[in-house]
């Protein structure tokens, strides 16, 4: 009976020559379909919502919700952030050394993070009624959520080479992905906003009328006869926000593992051999094309980074917004995500460095606006529908040119395999990193500046310096990052030389393999 089907096969096989056959059905198999790469999609949502969340609002609720000092919020922003880019090329090794499952060998750690980030999310927005402890609760929780999602985010990124060889087809399903991670940021900007928006967190008028002296001892009785019933609802307002935001990181989760299959043979090329971690480290970190592209990315994201950390302490004293900060928040990244598509093509018609000139310079000119000009509560919304469109750019950029610095280095190193993980992890290493010493430096400069925890207005050596921290530490970064870039030596015709290359060395494994094969037939 199995003879009587294999021969069978073998005369279904003799009607047509392999060569011919072979093309039609791997052709059809790298099509991704619009449900693979919304599926693909939907898994970069729950990086995005919590850190918008975590960017945005995190270090004004340590300073005004949990009544912390500008130091030790500046210790917990900086330790936590510095802990998680620590954590990706750690997580990038084991992922290196893991073995392949029947799930794959990314999609395992995605699933088992999932339910201990969400609980480590939620304890992080939890005051504890602790005297003392509270620094190293924030501390601890913090580092274990950021290792938590690390062991998400790393494998989700590197999977971007595991759902298909074509270039186009990634580029699209990266495009669906950042499409969906800012409305991530959308979506984490609205839930956090709105539903902690609605309950008034109470300020304290400054004692300027009490001496230098006394005025510490003014604001401790201003603190103890003031109602505290609404810091209350504000601290619940922010449990609540949490647990929505953990319900959607979960449903993401879902729909991520049962809609994308990763494809073992898309990247390694049917290599089993072991990984060398350490030296395909080397070989990495020697990659010109990839040190160059972190180099640009790495101050043009720091960029993107301190005004996402210091906007809602902007909004709130700088400009005097208080109650309109969220939505402030909620219309720029609303614009980056309409405008994700307008950059797709952008970067299809122009190419990926015009992109990056275009796309992340045009920041600039409504950074500076919106220190110069009066404070308005219209001119602050165009400003702040204009910076989305270069946030959208900065968001799909770097995603979608790193899988051309990965097939450019696979052309020069084709018997190197399994480093995606690496390229990926240390990319967001660099700028985790940085963004933690960044937000470190900027939260102890407000201490320095004399900034006052739940104030109701802040001295103007505070303002000053969040008017830096917004638009000319950005616009500088910004500028630096923008002429790294021009070392960047993948243009649009290398890209497409490489691609060319890359389809003929798969055609030629693939036509060793099928001679390999036709000769084991024969000789069975």
């Amino acid at each position: 009976m199995a003879g009587g089907c294999g021969a069978e096969r073998a005369r279904a096989g003799g009607l047509l020559p392999p060569a011919r056959r072979q093309p039609r059905r791997r052709e059809s198999r790298e099509r991704l379909s619009v449900c693979s790469k919304v599926c693909y999609a939907v898994g970069g949502a729950p990086y995005q919502i919590t850190g918008c969340a975590l960017g945005f609002f995190l270090q004004i609720y340590l300073l005004d919700v949990a009544q912390l000092d500008p130091f030790s919020a500046s210790i917990i922003l900086f330790v936590g952030r510095a802990w998680d880019a620590v954590t990706d090329p750690m997580v990038g090794f084991f992922i290196s050394k893991t073995s392949w499952t029947r799930f794959g060998r990314l999609m395992p750690w995605i699933i088992f993070s999932t339910p201990f980030a969400v609980i480590s999310y939620f304890l992080i927005w939890f005051v504890p009624d602790i005297s003392r402890g509270q620094v190293m609760w924030y501390l601890v929780f913090y580092c274990i959520f950021q290792t938590l999602v690390t062991c998400f985010h790393v494998p989700y990124s590197a999977l971007t080479m595991f759902i298909s060889r074509e270039q186009s087809e990634r580029d699209s399903a990266t495009a669906y992905r950042m499409t969906v991670e800012v409305l991530g940021t959308v979506l984490g900007t609205a839930i956090q906003g709105q539903i902690v928006g609605k309950a008034v967190t109470p300020c304290i008028e400054s004692p300027l009328f009490i001496g230098k002296a006394n005025s510490s001892v003014a604001m401790e009785e201003l603190n103890m006869t003031h109602d505290t019933g609404s810091l209350t609802d504000t601290r619940n307002a922010y449990m609540i926000a949490a647990g929505v935001i953990g319900g959607l990181y979960v449903l993401c989760a879902v729909v991520l593992s049962v809609g994308v299959r990763e494809k073992r043979e898309s990247s390694e090329l049917q290599s089993d051999e072991p990984v060398s971690f350490f030296q395909g480290l080397k070989l990495v970190m020697n990659h010109g094309a990839y040190i160059k592209l972190i180099a640009g990315f790495l101050f043009t994201s720091l960029a993107f980074m301190l005004l996402e950390g210091n906007f809602a302490l902007f909004c709130t004293y700088t400009l005097g917004f208080r109650n309109e900060f969220q939505n402030v928040l909620l219309a720029i990244m609303l614009s980056a995500t309409l405008t994700i598509p307008l950059w797709q093509w952008f970067l299809t018609r122009f190419g990926k460095k015009t992109a990056v000139y275009v796309g992340i310079s045009s920041a600039i000119p409504f950074l500076i606006m919106v220190v110069v000009l009066d404070s308005n509560l219209i001119v602050t919304y165009i400003v702040a529908v204009a910076a989305g469109i270069s946030v959208a750019a900065a968001f799909l950029l770097p995603w979608s040119m790193l899988p051309d610095v990965i097939d450019d280095f696979k052309l020069q190193h084709p018997d190197s395999h399994g480093h995606e993980a690496i390229f990926f992890s240390f990319y967001v290493f660099f700028t985790k990193f940085t963004s933690g010493v960044s937000l470190g430096i900027s939260t102890l400069s407000l201490d320095f500046a004399g900034y006052q925890t739940r104030g109701c207005s802040q001295p103007s050596d505070v303002n000053f310096t969040l008017k830096m921290l917004v638009s000319a530490v950005p616009v500088g970064l910004i500028l630096l990052g923008l002429l790294l870039f021009k070392l960047y030596p993948i243009d649009e015709e290398k890209r497409r030389k490489n691609k060319k290359a890359l389809q003929d060395l798969r055609e030629e494994s693939n036509s060793s393999s099928e001679s390999d094969n036709t000769e084991l037939a024969s000789i069975v």
